[in-house]
């Protein structure tokens, strides 16, 4: 692709007056009236920018004088900030924006805060230009943009952005279609095969809001995933690790049943925000970037990466081959709850109740540190624990905590349930569905989201097994079919892909969780689902997604 410059020279000159700081917003109306500005394209003037839809990025913004400068790709204009002297000159540098032809113009979509980023194979960071290839998904490099504890602060392109800058990473999840190869219309436990040897590459092609949206709901046809519709994105950024609270030292301290939208962070070794109910994660996760449409992960949502990670464009690149075990994501055995670590080696058994040598799983009590055991997200072997095999996935998808997501079962008179009963509940207003539903948490936290695009709903069910219940993409009952396997003392319900858990949501215990826990051994993945009350507990957590 064309790599042609832009230059644009702007000067301000204005009345100086005691401050230390000023902004100045600059777009194409304000430049065509404002006969201080100069700018050249291609070493000739003209008085007009290069409008939005050219397909031109900021390669480079500099200025001097100690100001700073920041492309507005939202509202297609120059930020200066810290403004201090007159005459102030900046160079804004344009190159032709990367773009993949495989994605089809879902391309990432990034607003201000949203800073691209290269993950190097040492987990380092550094800031992307739009017009570098910042990611290929034909190679399994996943899109990663981070936000900064500071968004005042600027870091030019190929700069490090130091660990302690960002407060949170995402990961691109552009929008597709799939090819359904179950229907997961499955009643009860029939049964499943030994080497549970139905895991296959998911077939995946990209397409945009503008396409037609495929509907199909036989094996063989095509579904556009339920994930991006409800939102109309051409993708969606996904919190690349469980949510942690921003401040604790210790995996107790992380521990909070609150709504805090102020104390997210979503990054590697940290530990783990545990303890909290559904209705304060969502409202948490709601209020954390409203501008970029944050919200808590719904079950569709968590079922969008799970089978983008088991196409080709992910670990799922292996699956059918013979290294078909790597098409698992590796698990977070780290029993301390800290995000982003993996096992040494892929547990050989399902849950245990100890820790046993065929699965193995250990505390770590200083943050980013190895065990003998796990391995923490700066070391290169914890890559096996991302969707990709590689530093620009999504981590945490198999084991570390259970996570919480937006999923839901209905009463039998199309209420979303609140729980299971007075002390098993989300805290969201709404029936307690185990006990006939004549009970109903009226003084809860909150109502459900007036916004229903916020959840997935399931129909009523007083057993686990009516998978047919599913949601086509959710990743659950097209797992399918479903068996008991033993594991000593302990019967766990399972699925026909890596033996991962698959428990479905009814009436003692109506919301859905993805990914098992630490000790969950081979029964953890991104496959995996459970049910739960609401309730706050010490090994559930959550996820934040943006859909910008």
């Amino acid at each position: 692709m064309s790599k042609k410059l832009l230059f644009l020279f702007v000067f301000f000159t204005f009345v100086f007056i005691h401050i230390n700081y000023f902004e100045i917003n600059i777009n194409s109306n304000d430049y065509q009236e404002n006969s201080l500005i100069g700018l050249t394209i291609d070493g000739s003037s003209t008085n007009t920018f290069p409008n939005k839809d050219s397909g031109y990025a900021i390669d480079f913004i500099t200025c001097d004088k100690g100001a700073s400068g920041v492309w507005d790709y939202e509202n297609w204009g120059l930020k200066v900030r810290n403004v201090t002297q007159s005459r102030t000159k900046c160079q804004i540098n344009f190159v032709s924006r990367y773009s993949e032809s495989i994605l089809n113009g879902t391309d990432p979509v990034l607003k201000e805060g949203l800073i691209p980023v290269i993950i190097e194979n040492d987990g380092t960071v550094k800031k992307a230009s739009l017009g570098w290839e910042w990611y290929k998904y034909t190679e399994q490099r996943w899109a990663n943009a981070v936000i900064l504890n500071d968004e005042t602060e600027v870091y030019y392109d190929g700069d490090v952005i130091p660990e302690d800058a960002i407060e949170s990473y995402f990961v691109w999840i552009p929008r597709y279609k799939y090819q359904i190869f179950n229907t997961g219309n499955y009643t009860g436990k029939d049964g499943v095969s030994t080497d549970y040897g139905l895991s296959k590459q998911i077939q995946v092609t990209f397409e945009t809001k503008d396409v037609a949206k495929s509907t199909g709901n036989t094996v063989g046809s095509w579904l556009t995933h339920p994930a991006f519709t409800s939102f109309e994105t051409n993708g969606m950024w996904v919190g690349k690790f469980e949510t942690g609270y921003e401040g604790a030292t210790t995996t107790s301290e992380a521990q909070k049943n609150e709504n805090s939208s102020n104390k997210v962070q979503i990054k590697p070794n940290v530990y783990s925000w545990r303890g909290i109910n559904v209705s304060n994660a969502y409202w948490t996760s709601y209020n954390y970037k409203r501008d970029y449409n944050s919200h808590m992960m719904k079950n569709t949502e968590w079922g969008a990466v799970a089978y983008l990670s088991h196409s080709k464009y992910g670990s799922g690149k292996y699956a059918g081959t013979s290294e078909s075990a790597k098409a698992s994501v590796r698990i977070n055995n780290n029993a301390s709850y800290m995000t982003g670590y993996a096992a040494k080696k892929e547990p050989t058994c399902g849950y245990t109740a100890t820790n046993e040598e065929c699965n193995k799983y250990e505390n770590i009590d200083t943050l980013g540190a190895d065990g003998s055991y796990t391995v923490n997200y700066f070391n290169s072997a914890s890559q096996l624990a991302s969707t990709t095999g590689n530093y620009s996935g999504v981590y945490d998808m198999s084991g570390g905590a259970w996570e919480y997501v937006m999923g839901v079962m209905l009463s039998t008179t199309g209420i979303p349930c609140s729980g299971r009963d007075a002390t098993s509940n989300s805290g969201f207003n709404g029936p307690y569905c185990n006990v006939g539903q004549t009970q109903f948490l009226s003084d809860g936290v909150s109502n459900f989201p007036t916004d229903t695009r916020y959840y997935d709903t399931y129909v009523y069910a007083t057993d686990d097994e009516h998978y047919n219940r599913r949601i086509l993409g959710d990743a659950t009952g097209e797992m399918g079919p479903f068996t008991d396997r033993r594991y000593g003392s302990q019967v766990r319900q399972v699925g026909s892909w890596h033996a991962d858990e698959a428990w479905f949501v009814f009436s003692a215990a109506p919301w859905f969780a993805r990914g098992g826990d630490h000790y969950n051994g081979s029964n953890t993945g991104v496959f995996t689902s459970r049910n739960y009350g609401g309730h706050a507990g010490s090994n559930l957590s959550f996820r934040v997604v943006l859909s910008v």
